[in-house]
């Protein structure tokens, strides 16, 4: 599973982000993590970038609506019951992680599955 983090300079929640990407990630195969910095609106729309922060899974942002279109703005994410913040929670990034691991072949253990 490929994860990137992409942020534009100074953002407020990129650390937010990090910290709980590292809980979600505790204990699985640890994956290389690709950070970039994002200058301007053409490589926010090349980089995927739908508002800073974004994670990208394998390229994907399992938290963008469909359609999204890409964004230098300040994003907050929907944690549930109305409660918007800067970053998805461990659970929510813990979800989408495991969905990617499965579509990677992937198991808990690090093993990866014969025929899926």
């Amino acid at each position: 599973m490929d994860v990137t983090v992409l942020a534009i300079a100074g953002c407020p929640h990129a650390a937010l982000l990090e910290e709980r990407l590292a809980a979600a990630l505790a204990g699985g195969p640890p994956p290389v993590i690709i950070r970039r910095v994002i200058t301007n609106p053409a490589e926010a729309a090349r980089a995927g970038l739908h508002g800073s922060p974004t994670v990208l899974l394998d390229g994907s942002d399992p938290f963008a609506t469909p359609g999204q279109a890409a964004s230098m703005s300040c994003r907050l994410y929907d944690n549930g019951a109305g409660q918007l913040e800067g970053a998805p929670s461990v659970a929510q990034l813990r979800q989408a992680i495991g969905y990617a691991r499965l579509a990677d072949g992937e198991l808990a253990g690090g093993q990866v599955t014969a025929g899926g």
